[in-house]
């Protein structure tokens, strides 16, 4: 079994101040054992009108974000799941022309890049909060790749957010052998206080995959107040520990025993006829 770390946080459209609260969490997440963590979408920029800019930074030379992602994984011995944050580029070096990708970086515990996936599913909807109607695809382009990694806790399956009402990229992620599912996210109250936990849960129930799903949690900024409830959810459903709002994290060790049970006494995957 390995220890992996949902952190939450409530980021606001300070970086300096929200990479400073992500090092702490991570230290802390070390410090609980966790081998793997995990950052919540946006974690280090969330304004919409910073993100273009960023992402060219990002995609350049003059890295802030990746740098210190990598920083922190190799200092703190730590695989880092990066949450998801702007690039300028695509996974084959081209340029995006005048949006970004919303991407989650994996970090090795040496500091290395092993692992990018650009968000699929853009979350483009009227939602009843102070802030109306969001629009992702005027800012962002989405990503093309299903993508899966090797990690100390098991094959992770990438998914970010929205992602998580569309269950054929799920269905995507176990054919490649997913044994966890990363879900970063930044979900409105609204939206999550109706279908976060009954989501997640479909997701691990449909998949047989442990699910680890760390948010933005508080009032992000006067118009933006973000569900938070990070949580880790078991191959047969089951929250097993969760953090309503605020900064903080969660930590639970991925039992893959448990899983392979679940998958040997209802074998659903073989029992698949469409």
């Amino acid at each position: 079994m390995t220890q992996v770390a949902a952190i939450q946080m409530v980021s606001s459209h300070n970086l300096a101040g929200n990479l400073a609260e992500a090092e702490a969490l991570l230290r802390d997440a070390a410090a609980q054992g966790a081998k793997v963590a995990v950052l919540p979408e946006n974690f280090a920029v969330l304004a919409t009108a910073q993100m273009r800019e960023c992402g060219r930074q990002e995609s350049g030379g003059e890295s802030v974000i990746r740098r210190f992602l990598s920083e922190q994984a190799e200092r703190l011995g730590l695989w880092i799941v990066g949450g998801s944050m702007p690039l300028a580029t695509r996974p084959d070096g081209s340029d995006v022309p005048d949006r970004v990708r919303a991407s989650c970086i994996v970090y090795n515990d040496q500091g290395e890049e092993v692992a990018r996936y650009d968000k699929i599913h853009l979350f483009d909807a009227m939602v009843e909060d102070s802030h109306g109607q969001y629009r992702e695809s005027d800012t962002f382009e989405p990503g093309d790749q299903v993508v899966t990694v090797d990690t100390p806790a098991g094959r992770l399956g990438m998914a970010v957010c929205y992602d998580l009402r569309f269950p054929e990229l799920f269905r995507a992620l176990r054919e490649q052998g997913a044994e966890w599912v990363c879900l970063p996210s930044a979900f409105t109250w609204q939206t999550g206080d109706a279908h976060w936990h009954p989501l997640i849960k479909a997701r691990a129930i449909e998949n047989q995959v442990w699910v680890v799903a760390p948010g933005q949690g508080g009032q992000n900024s006067e118009r933006r107040k973000t569900y938070g409830h990070s949580l880790i959810c078991d191959p047969w459903g089951r929250v097993v520990t969760e953090l309503d709002e605020g900064p903080g994290l969660v930590v639970a060790d991925l039992d893959m025993e448990k899983l392979n049970q679940v998958r040997a006494r209802m074998p659903v995957w073989e029992h698949r006829r469409l």
